[in-house]
C-alpha cells in the first residue's frame, strides 16, 4: 500500500463564521473585543483552577506519549439521573412536576374507568383507549 503526500490529497476549505445572534448588531471591532474578553476570562479561570489544585498542564509531549486506548484506572459508577438538568434544584422541580402530572393522569383514568367519559386528562398525555363500540350497542364493563 502506497502512502500519498498530504498535499496530494488535501483540499482547501473556507469556513465562514457568523456572529453570535446576541452580538449580530456589533461592529467587527466591538465583536472582536467581546470575544477577546471571553478568551481572557477562560484563561484567568483556568489559571485560578491550576493555582488552587496545584496541578500544571501535562504539556504536548506528555499528551503525545499517552496510549489513546488505555482504560482509566477507575471510573465513576453512580447511575445517571432520570432527568438531566442544570442544577439539583431544577431536577427536583422536574420530579415534583412529573409527580403532579402522574397524579392527575391516574385520577382522570379512575374517573374514566368508572364510566365518566368527560374525564379531563393532563395536557400532553395520551388517555387510555375506550373499548370499541359497534353502532347502536352499549359497551359492557
Amino acid at each position: 500500500m502506497s502512502r500519498s503526500r498530504p498535499s496530494a490529497v488535501a483540499t482547501r476549505e473556507i469556513l465562514e463564521l457568523d456572529p453570535l445572534p446576541c452580538w449580530k448588531g456589533l461592529l467587527p471591532e466591538q465583536y472582536r473585543h467581546h470575544i477577546a474578553g471571553l478568551v481572557e476570562a477562560i484563561i484567568a479561570t483556568a489559571a485560578a483552577h491550576r493555582k488552587q489544585s496545584g496541578r500544571e498542564p501535562a504539556g504536548a509531549a506528555a499528551i503525545r506519549s499517552q496510549n489513546p486506548l488505555t482504560q482509566p484506572a477507575r471510573t465513576k459508577r453512580s447511575p445517571a439521573p432520570l432527568v438531566h438538568a442544570a442544577s439539583k434544584r431544577m431536577r427536583e422541580e422536574i420530579y415534583r412536576m412529573y409527580a403532579i402530572f402522574v397524579a392527575a393522569f391516574r385520577e382522570a383514568a379512575e374517573h374514566l374507568k368508572a364510566g365518566d367519559q368527560s374525564a379531563r386528562f393532563p395536557e400532553g398525555s395520551f388517555p387510555p383507549g375506550l373499548p370499541f363500540v359497534k353502532a347502536g350497542l352499549v359497551p359492557v364493563r
